[in-house]
């Protein structure tokens, strides 16, 4: 398969590769935050653990926002799909749905080269 040389990538198909990246992040701290350590502290009596994981899920939900808020003003996106992905930060599980459609917008975008 012919593979591009770096100079010539769409630099929109790189940031939205970086921005499926923060997504997982994002929906993976999300998800160890509600279903693990909300119920270590509250059945488990471990305060410690919300602490922690709030903090590391903190800075990610801070970086997912920040990588969106550059994502969509060097593309072409629509209301809906920007709506979609912030909705898809304060949902369980939505970072990784929203991996999905990145991955998928990532391949249109690609084909169109």
């Amino acid at each position: 398969m012919f593979r591009y040389p770096p100079a010539a990538v769409n630099p929109e198909i790189v940031q939205l590769r970086h921005m499926r990246w923060v997504s997982l992040l994002e929906g993976t701290t999300l998800v160890a935050l509600v279903f693990v350590a909300v119920p270590l502290e509250h059945l488990g009596g471990y305060p410690l653990a919300v602490t922690w994981m709030g903090s590391i899920h903190g800075m990610a939900f801070l970086l997912y926002v920040w990588m969106l808020i550059q994502t969509i003003s060097g593309g072409d996106w629509t209301w809906p799909e920007i709506l979609r992905a912030g909705v898809a930060a304060i949902v369980p599980f939505g970072g990784f749905v929203n991996e999905r459609w990145l991955r998928r917008k990532q391949a249109g975008l690609s084909l169109a080269d």
